[in-house]
């Protein structure tokens, strides 16, 4: 509830949303809603439908059924660029960055959303903004790695500059597909730190798909569990636990076969 007693407009309201493919639902048709300023976690093993679910939010992809809504407007009357830009942004596991440009380029794509082409095409030559880019930088500890071809940077480093770019985007729904799956505990810790300030203010919202619980409850206050396209659970993250978890991966399941095959 808000301070005048109504209820908050969710960030994202999906109501049926479903994706299919021939013969298989990668997101089996689901209803939820997530409010401004939660920190929401996507587990379930690979292939369950998480990526599916964050594309959808980020309008990547569209479904097959039902409706998706962002910020009380339907996400199929939002056309890609301004308005977009401004509400959804999205980090890979890979980071998505140009290697051979300097870092200031990938930084300030967080604007290209924003601006026209030939804004666009200008900044290449002479950075648009570049007081966003810089400002950005300086706050994540990379302020003299402005004009440094991103190549030669650390993969720490690298992963801080993808930051960057969703800072200068400033969208008010951050999505992460498994942005820490291939880092080690201690990056993956920071990154997870970075993700959660650039969403700290309480009108930006988190959506990030991970495997480690403990990660889950450092991070997220909710967990959405999910397998085989299929919603499996939706609980504060706090309460995630082992049973759940084996439930999610089939774990316990999995255990009998090898047994049974055993004896």
């Amino acid at each position: 509830m808000t301070n005048n007693g109504q209820t908050p407009t969710p960030i994202v309201a999906a109501r049926g949303v479903g994706k299919s493919y021939p013969g298989v639902w990668a997101m089996a048709p689901l209803s939820l809603t997530i409010q401004p300023g939660e920190r929401v976690a996507l587990a379930g093993p690979s292939g369950s439908g998480k990526t599916t679910l964050l594309y959808l939010l980020a309008g990547l992809i569209q479904p097959d059924q039902g409706e998706l809504v962002l910020d009380n407007r339907p996400l199929s009357q939002l056309p890609p660029g301004r308005e977009l830009s401004k509400l959804v942004g999205l980090i890979h596991q890979q980071y998505d960055l140009v290697p051979h440009l300097p870092v200031v380029h990938n930084v300030l794509a967080g604007r290209l959303g924003q601006w026209g082409l030939l804004r666009s095409i200008a900044s290449l030559v002479w950075p648009q903004e570049l007081h966003l880019a810089e400002a950005a930088l300086s706050q994540l500890g990379l302020a003299d790695k402005l004009h440094q071809r991103t190549s030669s940077l650390s993969g720490g480093e690298q992963q801080r500059v993808a930051v960057a770019r969703l800072m200068v985007q400033s969208p008010r729904l951050v999505l992460a597909d498994e942005p820490v799956a291939s880092l080690d505990p201690a990056r993956a810790d920071e990154l997870l730190g970075l993700l959660c300030g650039l969403t700290a203010d309480s009108s930006k919202t988190l959506v990030v798909s991970l495997h480690s619980p403990e990660l889950i409850r450092k991070y997220c206050s909710r967990v959405i569990g999910l397998r085989e396209g299929g919603l499996m659970f939706d609980m504060p993250a706090s309460e995630l636990n082992q049973p759940v978890l084996d439930g999610l991966y089939e774990l316990n399941r999995g255990a009998q076969e090898e047994t049974a095959e055993v004896s």
